[in-house]
Order: structure tokens, then sequence, then C-alpha cells
């Protein structure tokens, strides 16, 4: 026998369907998407340069993203979160490490399509790596801060996934969200604004504008037609995954994004 847990306070039964099925939507989706990305980078041969590992980076994010939400999608359905405290804790942590690993990959693949367009230099493997392990570790030490008790993760108003606690006004929080703001989203922000600013001048300016304007976003599914399937190099690769018909190296060589 199934027990019926009672609504959480504040929310209605339509209310937590919604929120349930649309986490569930996402994840699935964002999940199939990114997981595309994911193996056709290790699949295609072609795809495998310093640049799409960037984008790997991003994908393997988003698809963490995407996992906290199919959790959260399943506590929602249950109308409370069955995992206890420190589930609460890994959950809200694990959440926070993907989406900061994905702003500061995309980030880093800004940069790189500035220097890619603009200054025309290519990206090489020690220092593709050198950013993609940058940004995991560095989303690491800020997610790993409210653990230690510097910010706190805690139940979001549903009370069925967790996250960090927004609602704490003590300097302890304050000061927490003040540096977190600065190094996470200013900071990421300013870079990615300029970099696509630059490459749309520059595309401006020779009358060569095919590149649209891109804005970094953290919603996976998002992300994965942004930077995957918005790429017309990588969408190449993917559809050879998918269908066996090889892409040309001599595009994929000139046209790495």
């Amino acid at each position: 026998m199934v027990t019926a847990y009672p609504l959480p306070e504040g929310f209605t039964e339509l209310e937590v369907f919604i929120i349930g099925t649309a986490l569930l939507v996402e994840a699935l989706l964002g999940f199939c998407l990114n997981g595309l990305t994911i193996i056709s980078f290790r699949k295609i041969k072609e795809l495998r340069t310093p640049s799409n590992l960037l984008v790997l980076s991003i994908a393997l994010a988003d698809c963490g993203i995407c996992i906290n939400a199919f959790i959260a999608a399943f506590s929602s359905f249950l109308r409370y979160w069955p995992y206890g405290s420190d589930g609460c804790q890994m959950h809200g942590f694990q959440g926070f490490l993907t989406a900061l690993a994905s702003i500061s990959s995309s980030a880093a693949i800004a940069w790189d399509r500035y220097h890619h367009y603009c200054t025309r230099s290519k990206m090489q493997w020690s220092t593709a790596i050198s950013m993609m392990l940058f940004s995991w570790l560095f989303a690491a030490f800020w997610a790993v801060m409210p653990l230690l008790g510097w910010g706190e993760y805690d139940y979001e108003p549903l009370r069925t996934c967790c996250t960090l606690d927004y609602s704490k006004g003590d300097r302890n929080y304050i000061t927490f969200l003040f540096a977190l703001s600065i190094f996470n989203f200013i900071i990421p922000g300013f870079i990615m604004l300029t970099a696509y600013q630059s490459i749309h001048h520059k595309f401006k300016k020779t009358g060569n504008y095919k590149i649209p304007a891109v804005i970094a976003k953290t919603v996976p599914m998002v992300d994965a037609f942004v930077y995957a399937l918005g790429n017309e190099n990588y969408r190449g690769g993917i559809w050879q995954f998918l269908t066996g018909q090889k892409i040309e190296k001599a595009e994929v060589d000139n046209k790495t994004k």
C-alpha cells in the first residue's frame, strides 16, 4: 500500500504536479541532448579537438544538473524529500557544483571563441585541459564551502529538493553570496559579454555576419543547442555518429569552434 504524503505547505496538488513534470521533462531532454554530445565526442575522432573539449566540459556539467533535476522531480511526485539531511547536503552540493562548472565552462568557451575568430589563434591541448580542470576545481571550491560552514544548503520552498539557502540574512550568508556573485557570476558574465560582443563587431565590420549572438545559458538543454547542436562542426559530428555518414575532415579542421 502506497503512503499518501500531505502536500507541501503553500502548494496545491496541481502546482506540485506541474513542478515535478517540468523538472522531469527538463532532466530527460537535457540528459539525452548532452549525452549525445558526450558520446559523439568519444566516438567521432574529428570532434576530439582542444576547443571541443570545453564543449564536452559543459555537457558533462549539464548532465550533472539533469541528474540533480531528476532526483528533485522524483521527490516532487513523492511530495517529500526521502533521503534525509545528509542526502539534502549532497544533493545541494552536487547541484551547485555542476551549475557553477557549467557557468565556468561557458566562460571558457567564450574566451576560446574570441581568440578563434578575433585573434585567429588556435587553442592547444594543454590550454584546454588546464581550463577544464580549473573550471571544475574552482566550482568544487565554492560548492564545498557551504558544507564547511560558509553558506548553507537547505530545502527549497517545496521541500522536495535542496540548494543553497538564500533566505539567510546574517553576515556569514552576505559575505558568501557577495564573493560568490563576483567570482562566479559577474566575472564569467563579463568574459562572455565582452567576448561575444567582440565577435559580433568583428563579423559586422568584415561583413561576414554568419555567427548569431550567443548568450551563455545554464539550462542544460539550451546549452546543448547553443554549444553542441548550434556548432556546425559539432553538429556534423553528431550527424556522423547517428547516421554513419562521415563528415569532411577539412571542414572540421577549419571550422572548429
